[in-house]
C-alpha cells in the first residue's frame, strides 16, 4: 500500500522574498517608517542576508535596474557595425520598458512610492542617468569620426531617455492599463524621425503606426517624398508628414 503526501509550496527566492516583504511594509507603514530590521523580520532572514542582495534600503525599491542596465550594455555591445545607431539605442530603451511591463502591479506601486519620497526620486534620477550614459557611450563610438560626434551622441541619448520616460510615466499614471509598448513606440518614433538616417530600414512593428496615429496599410504602394529645410523644427516636419498621409 503506497501513500502520498502533498509537498509544501516552494519558498520564493530570498531576493524576491525580501522585495515582497519590503513593499508590503512600505504600503502598510510608509517608506520612512520601515527599517531594514522590519523587512528581514517579515521575510524571516537575517540582516546579513539583506545586505548580500541590497546595499541599502533604497536598492530594494529598484531591484531589477542593475540587471536591466547590464542587459542594455550587452545589447549595445553586440550591435552590428552596419546597424542604424538611433534605431539601436531606441531598441535598447525598449529593454527598460520590458522590465517595467513584466510586472505592472509592482511597477505602479513603485511609481507611487517614488513620487512620495524625495530620497527615492533622487535615487531614481541617478539610475536614469546611468541608462543615459550607457546610450551616450555607444553613440559616441558610432559618431567618433564626426566633428560634432560627442554633442550629437549626448543629445540623442538624452532625447531617447526623455521620450521613453515620458511615455513610461504616462502608462504608469494610468495604473498600467493599455499597451505600454505602443505608447513608448509612439514617443521613440519622434526621436527616430528627428535623428535617424534615411537608410535606417523598416521601423519595428507598430512604431510607424503609433507615430502617425493609425495603421498605414491603406495605400501600401504609395510613395511620399517630403522636402523640408534642414533647420525646420521637429514639430513642423511631423506636421508635414501627417498632412502628406492625410492625418492632420
Amino acid at each position: 500500500m503506497s501513500s502520498s503526501s502533498t509537498a509544501p509550496p516552494a519558498k520564493p527566492p530570498m531576493r524576491d522574498a525580501l522585495v515582497a516583504a519590503a513593499f508590503r511594509l512600505f504600503l502598510e507603514r510608509g517608506y520612512e517608517q520601515t527599517t531594514v530590521d522590519d523587512i528581514v523580520a517579515l521575510a524571516g532572514v537575517g540582516r546579513r542576508s539583506f545586505f548580500r542582495y541590497f546595499p541599502s534600503k533604497e536598492d530594494v525599491v529598484f531591484p531589477d535596474h542593475e540587471g536591466c542596465l547590464a542587459d542594455m550594455t550587452a545589447f549595445l555591445a553586440a550591435s552590428e557595425p552596419g546597424c542604424e545607431p538611433v534605431r539601436r539605442v531606441c531598441d535598447a530603451a525598449r529593454l527598460v520598458l520590458r522590465m517595467y511591463a513584466e510586472n505592472p502591479t509592482f511597477s505602479v506601486q513603485r511609481y507611487r512610492l517614488t513620487k512620495k519620497v524625495p530620497g527615492l526620486r533622487a535615487y531614481e534620477l541617478s539610475v536614469v542617468w546611468r541608462y543615459e550614459r550607457a546610450l551616450a557611450e555607444y553613440l559616441r563610438g558610432r559618431y567618433a569620426g564626426r566633428p560634432d560626434g560627442t554633442l550629437r551622441a549626448d543629445v540623442i541619448a538624452a532625447a531617447v531617455v526623455a521620450a521613453h520616460n515620458n511615455a513610461l510615466r504616462s502608462w504608469l499614471r494610468s495604473d498600467g492599463e493599455g499597451d505600454a509598448a505602443a505608447t513608448v513606440d509612439h514617443a521613440l518614433g519622434y526621436v527616430q524621425a528627428a535623428f535617424g538616417t534615411e537608410d535606417a530600414g523598416p521601423a519595428p512593428d507598430g512604431a510607424s503606426a503609433a507615430l502617425f496615429g493609425g495603421p498605414m496599410e491603406e495605400h501600401p504602394d504609395d510613395v511620399v517624398v517630403l522636402v523640408s529645410r534642414r533647420d525646420a523644427p521637429l514639430w513642423r516636419v511631423v506636421q508635414e508628414i501627417e498632412t502628406a498621409f492625410g492625418r492632420a
